[in-house]
């Protein structure tokens, strides 16, 4: 019992190191990777269309100013080092959750700033050591607003990691100051940001379409085990039989066909005729009608989808537990009880039924992550509004802190599924050693 316990504390012990990897790799590689949101900005703002190469400042007709680049490599945050977002995103170090600047016009040394949100300003004035002050005007107070000074030169760096060297940094370009607020809000705060086109905390996204992926999830893992373990053993004690090898044919046919392809058909040949809505989980009246009424609309809409989550799970678990179950049947030890007398049925369910298990207790903290997470194909043909849409759309869109807030979820949960795997493993199989 001591070894069974140290094994799982140390698992559970492993789950954050191993999902700091995951997400760490992940954010170096959407840095890496050209294109996203930010360069599609730039794009327009240096008036390059599709397909058309880099013009100068002259020939593009926009007049992209270093202000202008600073303040939308902040808005992509993209004006610091990689090193300190993702520290930011972790939370174990302060974000700015709200910032204004302004430029020291003619090189002055003062210059007024927008409180964001409001109508009041504060005046900061900079000093030849980089420093600056902030003064609140008409009695606006300064309680949480920091000060930084950004030079000509730190303009420059921005400017030549964002645009092509063809084009130079104006030379009229003046200091600018900005004001922010800044705290923790990171993943050790529970914090995921927010989203880069809807301006929405990611957390409350997920939140929002998360017990719709939990509905599916749900469904159809009581569906899959509900129907393929009876149904394994049924083949099992039937093997080479007409219901044997007619049951293999059918789920090795729904295998053969991606679910999203046959979602594609579904909806081709049997929702576009009106047997079943063409999408969405709920209609639009939902809550005007009776139970009976909502139970019935859930089903038609739910129907299809469950079709398409069910036909690749359904082959895969019944051969598995078919094989498993044959295997066991054919060991010594089953064949001693059957010498002895025992009943070919006992024999199956109550010495070769449990060994049987173990594989597909393998399977359970697999299908924690599925149950989750959804299917985003699925969901994307059937327009579901729920968690694997929300990772379709943000994979498209390079929406990061929904990318980042949705594969952390997932991650977590396959980490914790692989501990459940472990457990169901040590309930089926006592003998299992964990030393």
């Amino acid at each position: 019992m001591r070894e069974v316990k140290e094994y799982f504390i140390r698992r559970i012990l492993l789950i954050p190191p191993t999902l700091l990897g995951i997400t760490l790799l992940v954010f170096i590689i959407m840095r890496a990777v050209p294109g996203g949101p930010m360069h599609e900005d730039l794009k327009k703002l240096m008036g390059q269309g599709e397909n058309k190469g880099v013009r100068s400042r002259e020939q593009s007709g926009f007049n992209l100013k270093p202000d202008m680049l600073v303040k939308l490599a902040g808005d992509y945050d993209r004006d610091k080092s990689n090193t300190r977002h993702y520290l930011e995103w972790l939370g174990v170090m302060p974000r700015d959750v709200s910032k204004s600047a302004a430029l020291f016009e003619n090189n002055s040394y003062d210059a007024e700033v927008n409180i964001p949100g409001s109508t009041a300003t504060v005046k900061v004035t900079r000093k030849d050591d980089g420093t600056a002050s902030i003064t609140g005007l008409n009695g606006t107070s300064t309680d949480g607003w920091k000060v930084r000074i950004q030079s000509p030169q730190d303009q420059l760096k921005i400017w030549k990691k964002w645009v092509p060297g063809a084009i130079g940094m104006p030379a009229d370009t003046t200091y600018r100051a900005e004001i922010y607020q800044s705290r923790f809000a990171g993943l050790l705060q529970g914090k995921l940001g927010k989203s880069m086109r809807y301006q929405d905390p990611v957390s409350l996204m997920i939140r929002e379409r998360m017990p719709i992926s939990l509905f599916y999830g749900i469904v159809t893992l009581i569906l899959v085990y509900g129907v393929c373990l009876p149904l394994g053993i049924i083949k099992t004690i039937k093997h080479r039989t007409w219901f044997d090898n007619a049951s293999s044919i059918i789920v090795f046919a729904g295998y053969a066909v991606p679910s999203y392809a046959l979602g594609s058909l579904l909806i081709v040949y049997v929702c576009a005729k009106g047997f079943f809505p063409m999408g969405g989980f709920i209609s639009e009246n939902f809550g005007d009608l009776s139970l009976w009424g909502q139970i019935k609309d859930l089903f038609n809409h739910a129907a299809m989808p469950l079709i398409c989550y069910l036909v690749g799970s359904f082959a895969m678990m019944t051969m598995m537990v078919k094989n498993s179950l044959m295997e066991h049947l054919a060991a010594d030890y089953v064949r001693t009880a059957v010498a002895k007398g025992v009943s070919f049925k006992n024999a199956v369910f109550r010495h070769a039924l449990r060994n049987s298990l173990i594989p597909i207790a393998t399977t359970v903290g697999g299908n924690v992550s599925i149950l989750v997470a959804g299917s985003m194909l699925i969901e994307k043909i059937f327009d579901i509004n729920g968690f694997g849409l929300l990772q379709f759309n943000a994979l498209l869109e390079r929406d990061e802190p929904i990318i980042m807030g949705t594969l952390t979820i997932a991650a977590l949960l396959m980490l914790i599924g692989n501990v459940i795997s472990d457990v169901a493993v040590a309930i089926v199989d006592p003998k299992i050693s964990f030393k």
